[in-house]
């Protein structure tokens, strides 16, 4: 007989629908909302729901009357089962014959128990009114006496964490703050999307952007800060790994990762990212962009006070934190600067002295230097260390496949991330940051395999929009399952809405390197969009002679290309 089940996940921590542990259970509930409306009517007053209206089938009015019922079903089991109030969201699917079920757990087995008994009532779509009468009792007497089970295996802290999260810039500031604690003189471990860290050394290497990133650091002995990157993706899966943080920061959220997990907007996005500030302890500090009116928004639901970071100073969201008792940091004549109705303005340092800024010209990089101060300052650090840390956090050596700079043969050569189109104009920004007049700008573009075909058409658009020539360098570890050809066409169709038709395609980025480095000549930027092949990529240019570019390397580039 076919199941209503479609997905099981257990959450073991905060997550989309609860701030802590919870079971999330989606349902194919096209029984219900493709049946008669007597019959789905029927249904309803069965389980004891009063007048109902099911709405046309197939329709959004079913789907929400779908949810109703389903609302209904598990809160009906519960009691059956003797569990007292339970919290309960029902949501709508993209899919109107789907929903999603969540509610909270403090015992996995039982949690399990009520999940399957909720699939079994759902299920009995059609059944006689005393056969599901006698149903929710026997599966709710199941429940009752299911073994309780492991209780949510999540952490709760011993030392101050920063959870970090966002669309661009979360590692760049993460790794920010961790530097910052470094040079404050503590033990610090972070996780982030290409390893788990101790006090500057490679622990693991992987993506641990997820809980286990985060049981990874704590785990760490001697530990005394834990700086945890937090992803969409282990959010969705698993939950937040921590019951808890002491500062979260929120760069920004732009389109990323759309049409994965039941995520479809970009509003749906910054829902999930809001999870981490909904855990921030009373005591500590909800850190956003003031800039973005999504995460800007995110404070009015933490139990934290908020910081917020902006580059302009007469920014109304700085006035309103301000105005509601927070604090805030901001450029001020061109410093770094801490914002309090109950001070003065205190200027931490030069916007310019700090490397990642590209003496200020890489707004993207002085908005996470402003949020990597505010939780640094949030978390209690001293001054000093944030100074010190800004200013020496060196993009090649601190901040590794993020705005890396080459020198080699009188041009430059850039290495980012630059994964979403957020990314890439960030990147075509710091390319005519160091570009000298004359200069071209020479762009290696790539994907992996499953992002939604209109942002990789954008950002084929825009790359071909904002460089002089584009190619496309595959991540062909990174493909998953798509066809590289696919992935061309796709990127083509967005160049050649702007009129550049004339884009090679390379099987890897390293070879996409390769062939733009080989074209470029004096003054000219060449840039790779990368993400797999990041050491190589290094070793290689090395070997062709080019140079790591050091901070005051970077500072005369900026100074040149601007005479």
């Amino acid at each position: 007989m076919p199941t209503s089940q479609v997905e099981l996940r257990v959450l073991d921590g905060a997550n989309l629908y609860f701030s802590r542990a919870a079971v999330k259970l989606t349902l194919d509930l096209s029984a219900v909302i493709d049946a008669p409306a007597p019959a789905a009517k029927a249904y309803a007053s069965a389980l004891g729901l009063g007048a109902t209206r099911p709405g046309r089938i197939g329709s959004g009015f079913r789907q929400r009357f779908a949810i109703r019922v389903v609302g209904h079903i598990v809160r009906r089991i519960a009691r059956e089962a003797g569990i007292g109030r339970i919290g309960v969201r029902v949501r709508p699917d993209s899919d109107v014959h789907r929903l999603v079920v969540a509610f909270p757990w403090a015992h996995e087995q039982r949690a399990r128990a009520l999940a399957a008994a909720i699939v079994e009532v759902v299920d009995a779509f059609g059944a006689e009114q005393s056969e599901l009468a006698e149903l929710v009792t026997a599966v709710g007497d199941r429940v009752r006496n299911e073994p309780p089970g492991n209780p949510p295996p999540t952490l709760r802290p011993k030392v101050p964490v920063v959870a970090v999260t966002g669309t661009n810039g979360k590692t760049t500031t993460s790794r920010m703050i961790a530097h910052i604690g470094r040079a404050a003189g503590l033990h610090v471990g972070w996780s982030s999307t290409d390893g788990v860290y101790f006090d500057g050394e490679l622990v693991e290497y992987g993506d641990f952007s997820g809980p286990s990133g985060a049981g990874r650091v704590l785990s760490q002995p001697g530990i005394q800060l834990a700086v945890t990157e937090t992803a969409r993706g282990g959010i969705l899966r698993r939950g937040i790994g921590v019951a808890s943080n002491d500062v979260s920061v929120v760069t920004n959220v732009s389109a990323d990762h759309l049409g994965l997990g039941g995520i479809d907007t970009v509003d749906q996005l910054a829902e999930v990212k809001a999870v981490i500030t909904k855990i921030t302890r009373p005591r500590g500090w909800c850190v956003v962009n003031g800039d973005d009116p999504r995460t800007f928004a995110m404070r009015l639901d933490s139990p934290a006070k908020c910081w917020v970071f902006s580059r302009d100073p007469d920014s109304p969201s700085i006035r309103t934190v301000l105005d509601e008792g927070g604090r805030a940091t901001t450029v001020l004549d061109g410093f770094v600067t801490v914002l309090d109705n109950t001070s003065d303005a205190e200027p931490l340092v030069k916007v310019v002295d700090i490397p990642m800024t590209l003496s200020g010209l890489s707004h993207y990089n002085v908005e996470n230097a402003l949020a990597a101060a505010s939780a640094a300052l949030g978390l209690g650090l001293p001054r000093a260390a944030v100074i010190e840390g800004l200013t020496s956090f060196s993009p090649n050596e601190n901040n590794p496949g993020r705005m890396n700079m080459y020198s080699i043969r009188d041009f430059t050569v850039v290495i980012d991330l630059a994964h979403n189109e957020a990314g890439l104009e960030a990147l075509l920004e710091i390319m005519n940051g160091v570009r000298r007049p004359g200069g071209r700008l020479l762009l290696a573009l790539g994907s992996p395999g499953d992002r939604a075909d209109e942002m990789v058409a954008a950002m084929g658009a825009i790359g071909a929009r904002g460089a002089d020539r584009v190619v496309i360098g595959h991540k062909d570890t990174y493909l998953r399952g798509r066809p590289p050809e696919e992935l061309d066409a796709v990127f083509r169709s967005g160049t050649s809405s702007v009129g550049v038709d004339d884009v090679p395609s390379f099987p890897t980025e390293l070879e996409a390197a390769k062939a733009l480095v080989g074209e470029a000549g004096p003054g000219d930027v060449v840039a790779v969009m990368s993400l797999q092949d990041r050491a190589s990529l290094n070793d290689w240019l090395q070997s062709e002679g080019a140079t790591v570019d050091t901070p005051e390397i970077l500072k005369s580039k900026v100074e040149r290309a601007q005479h």
